[in-house]
């Protein structure tokens, strides 16, 4: 699914599990995890409810820096994020921003396309790998 630039990817898997395999592919991959934010946690402390919401920022210098060197402003939307959630009927879903979107929205050119394309497809395998079962 993705509407406004987000794509949302369901998983077979609980938030929990879903998160522990997203880092897993991501250290696999040589990645940076910079931060983990616990949303449900945030909220119980602050006695709210709100079910399983976790944000993982994640990053690559050498994906991310020929973005910012066509126009800085994209640092905004890097490193790149992804939620991890459980909606009201249960099910665990995996959200991250389209770079084809982040580009469109930072006035990227032409010359970024390639560098765009292989940062979507690698979010994809990513997603793919953090919410699928091995085929």
């Amino acid at each position: 699914m993705a509407a406004d630039g987000l794509v949302s990817v369901p998983s077979k898997f609980g938030p929990q599990e879903t998160l522990q395999r997203l880092e897993k592919v991501l250290a696999e991959k040589g990645v940076t995890i910079f931060a983990r934010i616990d949303h449900a946690a945030g909220a119980h402390d602050a006695g709210l409810a709100l079910p399983p919401t976790q944000v993982i920022i994640f990053g690559n210098a050498k994906a991310g820096t020929p973005l910012m060197q066509a126009n800085q402003t994209i640092g905004i939307d890097l490193p790149l994020k992804a939620l991890i959630w459980t909606d009201a009927a249960g099910k665990t879903w995996l959200a991250y921003n389209d770079p084809a979107w982040l580009a469109k929205r930072h006035g990227l050119g032409p010359e970024t396309n390639a560098a765009v394309a292989a940062l979507a497809a690698g979010l994809a395998a990513f997603a793919k790998a953090a919410t699928s079962a091995p085929e």
